[in-house]
């Protein structure tokens, strides 16, 4: 059974990606941002541990989020993989700035500076940590890193997909 862990910064692609891969392999996908609520505070990090937990009792599963420190000792002992989409700082500013006109995008407009923020510091701030973390939860987890929408795609192609990744 496969139990894939996507990591990314905002706006790589993380949530489509693996919504397409739960379409091709039917393992049930979870949204880490999906279950963290946007009024939690570090005091709700048991709450969202729990969920982390539950969701990923199963034997499959994709996981699409970051969440290294609260997240990593549950998800990675048990991942099979670890895939880095690590897309450029420009091609994620404009998915991410994109996302937030979509209608029905949990993504808001209020938030977009803090994602922006987030997404230019990631390889200074959030990188190192996510490492350091992925070494000490997973060292022994394959790690595929995907630079580019043609590395996405022919990742795909190995699982026999017929359609390339969204643009």
């Amino acid at each position: 059974m496969e139990r894939i862990v996507i990591l990314g910064r905002a706006g790589a692609g993380k949530t489509t990606f693996a919504r397409l891969l739960g379409e091709i392999t039917g393992a049930p996908v979870i949204v880490l941002d999906a279950i963290w609520q946007p009024q939690w505070t570090e005091a709700d990090l048991q709450e969202f541990r729990s969920l982390i937990k539950e969701a990923h009792a199963c034997e499959s599963w994709i996981s699409d989020g970051n969440f290294a420190v609260a997240t990593f000792d549950i998800r990675l002992p048990r991942a099979t993989l670890i895939l880095w989409l690590d897309g450029s700082k420009l091609l994620c500013t404009w998915r991410a700035t994109k996302r937030v006109f979509k209608r029905g995008e949990p993504h808001r407009m209020n938030a977009l500076i803090k994602v922006l923020k987030f997404i230019w510091k990631f390889d200074k701030e959030n990188r190192p940590l996510i490492e350091a973390n992925r070494m000490y939860y997973g060292p022994e987890v394959q790690v595929i890193r995907l630079n580019s929408n043609r590395d996405i795609d022919a990742f795909l192609a190995t699982l026999g997909a017929s359609r390339p990744f969204a643009r």
